[in-house]
């Protein structure tokens, strides 16, 4: 008896059917792509509101409403002010620093003065130091995170409502803790950004 070729018994794959496995992998490796790639965009929005809403990271909370009444105990706020590469500006605080009593609702001002020849955007950030105090280090009005323009030569004054939270005093990690900084960055803006909660343009100063 002729023996048959093992060879001859094997059916090779459907075209059709290789090909459409081809697409579903395609398919597949398209979708995980556009998912990764949204959630790297979401990420940024998300982490900017679990910092603000946790204090993490050095960033300031966002309150809505002051404390009833402040404490005997006072601390020293110092204020700082950068600018980023980009951004033809002057920005600084009015003074370098206050003595304030913690549970006390404050406003200070910070000056900003552009030194370029055309107008110009710029958005800050902020953060605290000791960054664990700023779980502490509420504000009620910021000019952060909003874009600020301003014309060539043209100055702006830029108002900050904050107040320390007394429960700091009740926090054994802080108890001696004596001054805190308030440190912003101004940054050319590249879009136009949201308002955050209370926040607040600058007055400009023709």
């Amino acid at each position: 008896m002729k023996k048959q070729s093992t060879s001859a018994n094997r059916t090779p794959a459907p075209k059709a059917a290789l090909a459409s496995r081809h697409r579903a992998v395609a398919l597949s490796c398209a979708v995980f792509v556009a998912a990764m790639v949204g959630a790297a965009y979401a990420a940024v929005p998300l982490y900017d509101l679990f910092c603000r809403t946790t204090g993490f990271g050095g960033t300031p909370l966002v309150a809505v409403k002051a404390p009833d009444a402040s404490i005997a105990r006072e601390i020293t706020v110092r204020f700082d002010g950068n600018v980023a590469d980009g951004l033809p500006w002057q920005f600084a605080p009015d003074q370098n620093s206050i003595r304030i009593k913690i549970g006390e609702t404050t406003l200070f001002h910070y000056t900003a003065k552009s030194t370029a020849s055309a107008d110009t955007v710029g958005i800050a950030s902020y953060n605290i130091s000791p960054p664990e105090a700023a779980g502490y280090f509420n504000k009620l009005q910021c000019f952060c995170f909003t874009n600020q323009t301003l014309s060539p030569g043209e100055k702006m004054d830029m108002p900050v409502v904050f107040f320390i939270d007394p429960a700091i005093d009740k926090d054994p990690q802080f108890r001696s803790l004596d001054t805190i900084t308030l440190s912003y960055t101004f940054f050319p803006a590249k879009k136009q950004a949201k308002k955050p909660l209370a926040a607040v343009e600058g007055n400009k100063l023709r």
